[in-house]
């Protein structure tokens, strides 16, 4: 090597140093007076015009005596590129000058240093205005972001699921929010891989940059996107900095507001790309370690952008060229709009409700740029915008969407995946739309089977808002503006271990229980079904005494009645050590009402039930739903339990679950204020009392979720009084997340103390 480079270059007296490399094999050559790098590429066609259009594209940059970029080199004969056997191997090779710096991965970045960089690249993009070429402009690979989709391919090889579902979700967002707008943006050829590694630097300035072998004709806002996801790189407040880029750029290139538009999107694209394309060198490759140099920083970066509101980074793009915020309808006016055609009895949550605009997994990104925790929305049960749940659904219904009436594979597909998640007994299914809906149609199944009319309830139990389902709702019909219980209803009182009768007593679940067995044997008439949520929410997430179920449901059967649970809110392995909440009672009931999560979101609803009881309620009037069962939503259903298991949402919401009460714990021992903490897995109930009493503490309880609103957390309130901090998270909730909402619930106790 040491010989032919003398002899090509005409050098004398050198040291040859092998350079960590992507994918080609690179020199520094050094002599006593200069250094130069010596570059070798695999031989083809296709990468020999690449190589000569980086280097027409260099020797365009050096009629300019400031530019910051190597100089290639001739070899003897003239030519700047050519092909030499290497240790028996043909290689293509050329040469460039040395450019002396460190490199800006290796010191600490500063506000002057990104000022520099910024308008550097952009003089440098003025520069690169000037120079076409035919190879840069018919290349599609999958470093030019304007081919971001073409990494869509690697998805799988991303090993950690969560990383994995991320990615994808923003894959999406890139096809909704970048694509339509590729071909209006400003175009040019970029060097289009201005990271940490390829720029030369000192602590207040850029002296050089380096490696053109992404070159690309490309989208210009591109070329500031790739800056700026490097610039970020284990920075705290990631947007600080991005907008210090923006502003320096624009300086020297006012940026149009449509690139301003899909910056946030492209910034994000170029981690995908990395992370996609290390991941995919590492299946292909597990050797060449510089492939994944960035994969770590990449990934982080990618996580602290997914919790920035694209709004909110919109506007601080905005801001830094001088232009006014995105404009959004104030809250109010959207009200005043809302209340014109709606009733006020719709009701919205918060004193101050919020316009949402988008949201992401755990997130909720609001009109005014902020970005919420969500810690209390359990209908998007896998999380919001599932990219796996949307795409299902997406996929089906540009194909097919009608009713069961109709013969599709999906239905009983997605019918045979449901079923196997329940006791071997239950084997029929009812798809409905809705909760409610399913409410409905269980009792009237329950009514056929039996012949009776009578139906047990729970106190403060809460199953819907049809007629028939707002009738077993004690929630709904005890309320002062309700109708009141109708006669056919027997009301049980809820097993409370915390405020009942036999609350903290031992066995008191068994107690309970024959109080609601002796109103029963009381009763003229004999019940159809006993419902229940196993742990019930709109009581105040309280979960049912252990041994109640267990002695109620025989009890109910002895009468000729049927057990129902209402899964509705605890099922899908939300509780975490079980799939639905009647296996902690250790029971079987004979229906299982089934809705909110299953679509994620996507109204869906469903009644599951025994043979028998599917035999006898179809003897007789003929039951048809337009909707419940079409082959999108078995589509959504499907792919929301294939997420379940994939991600392992269940024992996350365990893990998660039993950390996050374990705080709520820790913070009962500071605060007497909080009276009990209760639930399962990820359904959770803070009680908020006053601390001598220990009478419930409503006004307490909305000044804690108002203030958490107004620092961008999301939880609710429920129970009788009102009181009860309820969160139950979307499943990808995390222990971060978890301490990040006891820590501001902490500090909202500190103040009002």
């Amino acid at each position: 090597m040491k010989t032919l480079i003398e002899a090509e270059l005409g050098l004398s007296d050198i040291t040859v140093k092998k350079l960590n490399g992507y994918e080609n094999i690179n020199y520094l050559v050094s002599s006593k007076s200069d250094k130069i790098v010596f570059k070798t590429y695999e031989p083809s066609k296709e990468i020999f015009d690449l190589v000569i259009t980086e280097t027409d594209a260099l020797l365009s940059l050096q009629t300019n005596p400031n530019n910051l970029t190597p100089s290639p080199l001739a070899f003897l004969d003239g030519s700047f590129v050519k092909t030499l056997k290497i240790e028996g191997q043909d290689l293509i090779c050329r040469a460039l000058t040395f450019l002396e710096g460190d490199f800006m991965v290796d010191v600490a970045h500063t506000k002057e240093m990104i000022h520099s960089f910024g308008t550097e690249l952009a003089k440098l993009d003025v520069e690169l205005q000037l120079f076409n070429s035919y190879i840069t402009k018919s290349r599609v690979w999958e470093w030019d972001l304007q081919y971001f989709l073409l990494n869509e391919k690697y998805l799988s090889d991303v090993q950690n699921v969560q990383d994995r579902k991320v990615i994808h979700y923003f894959l999406q967002q890139f096809k909704q929010e970048v694509i339509p707008l590729i071909p209006e943006l400003r175009k040019q050829v970029i060097h289009n891989d201005a990271n940490d590694w390829n720029v030369l630097c000192n602590d207040k300035e850029i002296t050089g940059l380096i490696d053109f072998g992404d070159l690309a004709h490309s989208m210009l806002i591109s070329e500031l996107a790739i800056a700026i996801s490097y610039v970020c790189f284990e920075k705290e407040k990631p947007l600080d900095w991005a907008e210090m880029m923006v502003n320096a750029y624009h300086s020297v290139i006012p940026l149009e507001e449509k690139e301003l538009k899909v910056l946030y999107y492209l910034i994000i694209a170029r981690l995908c790309t990395s992370i996609l394309n290390s991941s995919h060198s590492r299946k292909m490759n597990p050797e060449n370690k510089y492939a994944s140099v960035s994969e770590v920083s990449a990934l982080k970066s990618l996580h602290q952008w997914l919790r920035i509101n694209p709004i909110g980074a919109e506007n601080r793009f905005r801001n830094a060229t001088g232009l006014k915020p995105v404009f959004t309808p104030n809250v109010s006016a959207l009200i005043s709009d809302r209340h014109q055609f709606m009733s006020p009895l719709v009701s919205l949550s918060y004193k101050e409700p919020i316009h949402m605009m988008r949201s992401a997994f755990q997130y909720m990104y609001d009109a005014a740029g902020n970005t919420y925790l969500d810690a209390y929305n359990n209908i998007p049960h896998v999380g919001h915008s599932h990219p796996s749940v949307v795409e299902a659904g997406q996929k089906q219904m540009a194909i097919l969407n009608t009713n069961t009436r109709y013969v599709y594979p999906q239905l009983a597909e997605y019918a045979s995946k449901l079923l196997s998640k329940f006791p071997s007994v239950l084997t029929k299914v009812y798809f409905v739309n809705s909760g409610s809906a399913a409410s409905d149609l269980a009792i009237r199944i329950a009514k056929v089977h039996t012949g009776h009319e009578n139906i047990m309830v729970m106190e403060h139990g809460y199953h819907g808002h049809t007629q028939a389902s707002t009738d077993i709702s004690d929630y709904k019909f005890n309320h002062p503006k309700g109708q009141g219980k109708k006669a056919h209803i027997l009301k049980a009182t809820i097993p409370d271990n915390y405020r009942g009768e036999y609350a903290r007593k031992e066995k008191a679940g068994e107690l309970y229980a024959n109080d609601t067995i002796n109103q029963l044997n009381a009763s003229s008439d004999k019940v159809a079904a006993f419902i229940t949520e196993p742990i019930v929410g709109c009581g105040g997430q309280v979960p049912l005494a252990h041994g109640y179920l267990s002695k109620i449901y025989p009890a109910i059967r002895e009468q000729g009645g049927v057990c129902i649970s209402d899964e509705v809110q605890t099922g899908f392995g939300r509780l975490g050590e079980v799939y639905w909440g009647f296996e902690q009672h250790n029971v079987i009931p004979d229906i299982v009402v089934i809705g909110k999560p299953m679509g994620n979101s996507h109204p869906m609803g469903a009644v599951i039930c025994t043979e028998e009881i599917a035999s006898s309620f179809g003897e007789g009037v003929e039951f048809f739903s337009s909707f419940g069962g079409n082959p999108v939503s078995c589509a959504i259903g499907s792919a929301v339990l294939d997420v379940i298991d994939e991600e392992d949402l269940q024992e996350n919401a365990k893990n998660v679950g039993l950390y996050y009460q374990s705080l709520f714990n820790d913070l009962k021992k500071k605060y007497p204020c909080i009276g009990d903490v209760r639930g399962a897995g990820l359904f959770i109930g803070v009680e908020i009392v006053h601390e001598k009493s220990r009478k419930p503490n409503t006004e307490l309880a909305h000044k804690i979720k108002n203030e958490l609103r107004n620092r961008f957390i999301l939880i609710s309130t429920d129970g009788p009084f009102d009181n009860v901090i309820k969160t139950k998270p979307p499943m990808c909730f995390s222990k971060e997340n978890a301490k990040e909402v006891v820590e501001m619930i902490g500090d909202v106790l500190a103040e009002n103390n």
